[in-house]
């Protein structure tokens, strides 16, 4: 388990090696000059060219991104042109933010996605299978921010149950509850697309291993359907459910960046909307980095799990 592990390491060098290549790249090809943006159309030229040497625009482009690089892989992802501030200390801060509602949004749909797959693969054929069957493809096809923003109109325009925006309360706030209140919209938007996708892959896997032998075995024992189901049938269809959360990870994380805009969340999506409406290159390289960074991380954790479940699987 080990090696594998290592080597699942080491071949996350070259992949985390692309990743800087496109993030700096996509930044430094956006047409215009990010000093003109930062300084606006008034700024005399001395001035846009002092600030031009001041972050390195004046270099090549692969001088750039050779000292780019150079300054990430020490921890310095730079200093945030409209911030005034390190880029790492924000980014942090903002991704804090980001993983509380990712990971909500995560175990929610993970949660709604394994029940609503054994559910609808238990029943198949029946009303359950084709109720979740519809509601699945209903929630998949949804676009997200507008998910978001019918959920906003429901529970907290017209019904008034839940914040319309923020995580926290302005005057009062700050606890656990508190938080909880305000996440609540935020992550169901997020965890509705995402669980109808681990659904339809949970029924698919529970309907393959329902019709082997170890389970007829285990019913030819008297175990009691529950125990058959969540006892041995979905401990091996997990092999097969567990990458495809993994990948969901990555979806939440990715698709925070609108829904935190939607619902005004302090996260690292909405910090990259500001940095990009700025021409804050920095911050915006620094944000991308660590969000696509997280994704690559989640699958190897993914994959991790997956083998600790099945060991025949080839590192």
């Amino acid at each position: 388990m080990g090696s594998y592990i290592l080597g699942r390491l080491a071949a996350l060098v070259p992949v985390l090696f692309g990743l800087s290549v496109i993030v700096f790249l996509i930044m430094a090809l956006i047409p215009g000059d990010p000093a003109t943006a930062i300084l606006g159309p008034y700024a005399t030229p001395e001035n846009v060219a002092r600030l031009r040497q001041d972050l390195g625009l004046d270099h090549s482009l692969p001088v750039r991104y050779a000292t780019w690089l150079g300054n990430v892989m020490t921890g310095d992802l730079g200093r945030s042109s409209s911030l005034n501030r390190p880029v790492l200390d924000e980014v942090t801060e903002r991704f804090a933010a980001t993983l509380v509602l990712a990971g909500a949004a995560l175990v929610l749909a993970s949660v709604l996605g394994l029940l609503a797959g054994i559910l609808s693969a238990v029943r198949q054929f029946g009303l359950a299978d084709k109720l979740v069957t519809l509601a699945v493809l209903v929630g998949i096809s949804m676009p997200t921010f507008w998910l978001g923003l019918l959920l906003i109109l429901v529970f907290a325009v017209r019904w008034r149950l839940l914040p319309v925006s923020g995580m926290v309360s302005t005057y009062g706030g700050g606890d656990l509850p508190d938080l909880l209140w305000h996440l609540a919209l935020p992550a169901a938007t997020l965890a509705i697309v995402a669980a109808g996708v681990i659904a339809r892959l949970t029924r698919s896997a529970m309907l393959e291993v329902l019709r082997q032998d170890f389970v007829r075995t285990a019913r030819a024992k008297g175990l009691t359907e529950l125990r058959v189901v969540f006892g041995h049938a979905l401990r091996a269809a997990m092999v097969t459910v567990i990458p495809v959360i993994g990948i969901q990870a990555g979806f939440v994380l990715g698709g925070a960046v609108y829904i935190e805009t939607v619902f005004q969340w302090p996260g690292i999506g909405r910090m990259l909307v500001n940095a990009i409406a700025t021409r804050d290159v920095l911050l915006v390289q620094g944000g991308v980095l660590v969000v696509a960074a997280s994704y690559v991380l989640f699958n190897l954790l993914a994959d991790i799990l997956q083998r600790l479940l099945d060991p025949r699987i080839a590192p």
